[in-house]
């Protein structure tokens, strides 16, 4: 009897396990969307809106800190940060420490985040209001789940970059 309540247990981890990838990514189609739409409102490609979320949330940062941690060429990167500069949501500034007068960093552009607030509240307010139906400890159980799916899904994408 064992035997067989261990073999029905890890089938249905597996099926749990399955539905949690499946879950995933119908997540990753439905943001992907989302951010398509939304970079069309702010008139941002996917990428710049990547981007400039990188740069507003861990900025300011080197050009070559945003390639790395965005996943683009550094040629590509240029005009990326030619279109975000021209529209007014970065400044690129001279970096003073450093050695190298060519240095620069960006900085988002605070004033605009308005803008960006305005376009993303509908989906911040359904956010608040799916997180209301989950106790603290369910909240932190998800939140940790989310930040290490993160973590993988970045070393993923390291690992195809060395590939």
């Amino acid at each position: 009897m064992s035997d067989g309540t261990d073999r029905a247990a890890r089938r249905r981890r597996r099926q749990l396990t399955t539905a949690v990838k499946d879950a995933l990514r119908d997540l990753n189609i439905q943001l992907s969307l989302l951010n398509r739409r939304f970079g069309g409102r702010i008139e941002l490609r996917d990428v710049d809106w990547t981007c400039l979320d990188l740069i507003n949330r861990h900025g300011p940062l080197s050009p070559t800190e945003l390639a790395r941690r965005a996943g683009v060429h550094p040629a590509t990167l240029t005009g990326i940060l030619d279109r975000m500069q021209k529209r007014g949501w970065i400044v690129r500034e001279r970096d003073p420490g450093s050695p190298d007068r060519r240095a620069v960093t960006l900085r988002g552009v605070r004033e605009r985040n308005a803008e960006l607030f305005q376009v993303f509240s509908g989906m911040n307010t359904r956010m608040d209001e799916l997180c209301e139906h989950y106790s603290e400890a369910e909240l932190e159980v998800i939140a940790d789940f989310l930040r290490r799916t993160g973590v993988a899904g970045r070393e993923s994408a390291e690992d195809l970059m060395e590939a």
